[in-house]
Formats: C-alpha cells, sequence, structure tokens
C-alpha cells in the first residue's frame, strides 16, 4: 500500500476538486480519495459515493464479528459491512417480495457490487444445499477476495426476527462444509432486512457461533396506480396497436 502523499498524488485533480466542494472534513475526504485509488473510481463513481454517503455507512452494521473471527480478520469484515445498504437504483413496487428484490438485485449486479464494495465476487443465485437428504437454497453467495472467504447474504422484505440468525447460522455451518476450500476462512453471513431493531439484533447474535452481521437497506418504492384510476390509462396491447396504426399510416 502506497505511503499516503504517495497516493495522495497519483489521484486525478478532478477527484480533489470534487472532494474540496464536497466534503468539510478532512479526515472524510481522505477516506474517499483512498478508497478511490483502492478502488480505481472515476470521478462519476466517486461522486455517487459521497452523494450514497458511504463513509458514514461503513462499520455500522450490527455483528459478531469481534466474538467469532480473528482480529484482524473481524476488523476488516466489520470495514466491508455496511448500514443501511443504499439500494435506490432499483425501482420496486409497494408489494415487492424477497424473489423480486433477488432478481433486481441480480439483473443490476454491476451496480450491486459496487454498493457491496471492494473484494466481493458474486458466485451465484439460489444456490442449492442438500444437507440430511433435504434441499436448502442460499439466496446469493460471494466469494470476498480480501477476506479469502464465502460472504452467504439473505434477503428479508420485513423487520428483523430473531429466528433469521438461527437460519443463516445454520447456512453457514453448511457452506463451511460442503463448499468451503480446506485454504478458505470461515465463511460469513449478511442478513438484509427491511429494517432491524439495534438491540434485538445484538441479542440474536449474542450466542450464535458463527460470523454474521444484520444490515438494513433502502431503495425507492413506485406506488401502486390508485384503484380509481385503474382503466383510464392504456394497456401496453393498445399502445402498441396505436404505434403500429401510427406506423401504417406514415408508410401509407
Amino acid at each position: 500500500m502506497p505511503k499516503k502523499a504517495d497516493f495522495l498524488a497519483r489521484i486525478p485533480w478532478g477527484h480533489h476538486v470534487v472532494l474540496l466542494f464536497k466534503i468539510k472534513d478532512s479526515s472524510e475526504r481522505v477516506w474517499y480519495l483512498q478508497k478511490a485509488f483502492e478502488n480505481g473510481w472515476s470521478r462519476p463513481v466517486l461522486i455517487q459515493q459521497i452523494e450514497n454517503d458511504a463513509y458514514s455507512r461503513q462499520g455500522k452494521a450490527v455483528t459478531n464479528f469481534k466474538a467469532t473471527l480473528p482480529p484482524l480478520q473481524s476488523d476488516l469484515a466489520r470495514q466491508i459491512i455496511k448500514d443501511p445498504y443504499n439500494f435506490d437504483f432499483l425501482t420496486l413496487k409497494d408489494d415487492y417480495n424477497e424473489r423480486v428484490l433477488e432478481a433486481a438485485l441480480i439483473d443490476e449486479v454491476q451496480k450491486f457490487l459496487l454498493e457491496l464494495g471492494t473484494g466481493f465476487s458474486f458466485v451465484g443465485r439460489q444456490v442449492h444445499l442438500e444437507v440430511g437428504d433435504q434441499d436448502f437454497y442460499i439466496d446469493l453467495l460471494f466469494y470476498h477476495l480480501k477476506l479469502r472467504c464465502f460472504i452467504v447474504i439473505e434477503l428479508k422484505t420485513e423487520t428483523f426476527k430473531p429466528e433469521f440468525a438461527g437460519k443463516m447460522n445454520f447456512y453457514l455451518s453448511a457452506v463451511d462444509d460442503l463448499v468451503r476450500h480446506v485454504d478458505d476462512h470461515p465463511s460469513i453471513g449478511i442478513i438484509l432486512c427491511k429494517t432491524r431493531n439495534k438491540v434485538i439484533a445484538e441479542y440474536a447474535l449474542r450466542d450464535v457461533k458463527k460470523p454474521v452481521g444484520i444490515s438494513s437497506y433502502v431503495t425507492r418504492i413506485v406506488e401502486k396506480l390508485p384503484q380509481k384510476f385503474v382503466g383510464m390509462l392504456p394497456s401496453v396491447q393498445e399502445i402498441e396497436k396505436e404505434l403500429s396504426l401510427q406506423k401504417k399510416g406514415k408508410k401509407e
């Protein structure tokens, strides 16, 4: 890792200008510059990270990493997990479920990886595990190149419940036994919920033996069309039919 003066000198001047105008705190400014250097952020990406307040969201998740991971692994793991995660690049209806959220994140996987942060490599969705002659499926599985471990992500479109921690503990045990390579570090779980109560989350993780983090997320919601307007707007088929007639009229 280059010295502070070295990487500051290697950051484009435009990045410095952005941070001088947008960030007042010097420590926060250096943090963004260092992350821009480490991750190769372009100026638009840097601006996006600032507007999404990446600095303030780092290390805010409720975790049990200190009790379940070695010190160096624990510190790095806490740094990579945010709270809340910002999924405003998604547009979802207010009645979306976990499968819809999962599919939307994979459709926007590049933006999702950018929000997760550096080092995450996507492995798969609905990853199959067979345990005791029963089938189980992990929502999202990643591998973290710096932590050298698998990251299991479970998506919940509701408030965190204590039983979610038990289920994640089970998934991590299965991944460690069935998927993890002998040279990999213990797998880490991230439970992403619509909301979470910090005290309940801390109690839920107190005696969990596997490393688990609990974070919330935010996304854009498109409200349903009010019932009184249903039927007043043309359907997709009607619009296509009208466009077809217009094209036909122009040709004639």
